[in-house]
């Protein structure tokens, strides 16, 4: 005799709504990572200018250690609502990201989050994303097409940003840098994608746009790297 086995339970991320989202949140929350990089650690951060002071904005970043999502929701000039992996909300801690208006994804299917993002940037916001979805060596070899869809629907300029020294070569993607570390933000010039429809429609316009951002971002992080002379870790 077989028994049926229960539904599994859907997560926060596939569940979340624009209204659960808390406005509020990145004015307090912006202050702690504020304080963790500039008190906690030492960060220095390039062409915060690039980023425009109004309007719907999204902050691209790579993605090579566990703090770049505090680090960078503390340089970014404006409020912000990054889009992170739900797991965080399983923790103890979890309550906080809520407060902190952040927005959660399930990354085994992210619909529900791109669409609260979306509203984010409609209600003139800003909304960060790693585009690379994981932890690594940050040199931007693929990105997912999430970005490429919040970017297109949500009428947004892309602002690509390189977060490095926040994971050493040789240290593993959990590693947390010690207090007064030197870390290092570089934003770069928005871009500013072709939406043009042509003959391949939809379609066509998501591709070229997923190809912009992969190709910005990537080659940023690379000047980013000479600028600062801070390498990436090897894997």
């Amino acid at each position: 005799m077989s028994t049926a086995r229960p539904a599994a339970q859907p997560s926060r991320g596939s569940r979340v709504k624009a209204e659960d989202i808390h406005r509020w949140g990145p004015v307090w929350s912006r202050r702690v990572g504020q304080f963790l990089d500039h008190v906690w650690w030492s960060t220095k951060v390039y062409g915060a200018e690039n980023v425009p002071r109004t309007g719907p904005v999204i902050i691209a970043s790579n993605h090579t250690g566990v703090i770049d999502g505090p680090l960078l929701h503390g340089a970014v000039p404006r409020g912000s609502h990054f889009i992170i992996k739900q797991e965080f909300w399983d923790s103890p801690l979890g309550f906080l990201m809520t407060l902190a208006g952040q927005i959660p994804v399930d990354r085994r299917n992210g619909r529900a989050s791109l669409a609260v993002a979306q509203q984010m940037l409609h209600e003139g916001r800003v909304v960060g994303i790693f585009p690379e979805g994981n932890r690594g060596s940050g040199n931007v070899q693929s990105t997912r097409a999430g970005v490429a869809w919040l970017a297109v629907h949500g009428n947004a300029p892309v602002v690509p940003v390189a977060c490095l020294g926040t994971r050493p070569a040789g240290k593993k993607v959990g590693y947390v840098p010690p207090p007064r570390s030197r870390l290092h933000i570089v934003f770069g010039e928005p871009i500013v994608l072709d939406t043009e429809k042509r003959e391949g429609g939809n379609r066509e316009v998501m591709t070229r746009a997923m190809e912009q951002i992969h190709r910005g971002l990537a080659a940023h992080v690379e000047d980013a790297v000479r600028q600062t002379g801070i390498p990436l870790p090897t894997h």
